[in-house]
């Protein structure tokens, strides 16, 4: 059984694909063709089933194993994305997480206004954390 099937037949658990998702950008080739499904789940959930990508999003802010290079490709795919399609039903969410977890402002501080509301992308910039995005230096919490 794959990674594929093994992550279905566990019930889709938010952890497994995460776990996964990061061995989807390893270097090693073969490990990459193995768990490279991850790679795109957490984006196609962004539009598809916001709360499940909210999930993953929150998981890759909490979890140190989620280094600044992981949380920047998570920034600019599936919270970009849950903020361009989904912004109004999850705004006062990223705003809350962001005023309480350095990690989360840092990571919002990736995404680009994309498909986003003027409203949404105002809002965003309030509580983002944009240090070394912007090229001042900082250090990934």
């Amino acid at each position: 059984m794959d990674s594929y099937d093994r992550w279905k037949q566990l019930g889709r658990p938010v952890g497994y694909l995460m776990e996964c998702w990061l061995a989807a950008q390893s270097p090693d080739p073969q490990v990459k063709e193995e768990y490279g499904w991850a790679f795109m789940e957490p984006v196609d959930d962004a539009r598809d089933n916001p709360e499940r990508a909210w999930e993953y999003i929150l998981f890759a802010a909490n979890d140190p194993r989620f280094s600044g290079h992981h949380m920047g490709v998570m920034a600019a795919g599936a919270l970009e994305d849950l903020l361009s399609h989904h912004g109004p039903a999850f705004i006062d969410l990223v705003e809350k997480e962001a005023q309480t977890n350095p990690r989360f402002a840092w990571m919002l501080g990736g995404v680009w206004k994309f498909q986003m509301s003027d409203e949404i992308w105002n809002r965003v910039q309030a509580v983002w954390n944009r240090r070394g995005w912007d090229g001042t230096p900082a250090e990934v919490l």
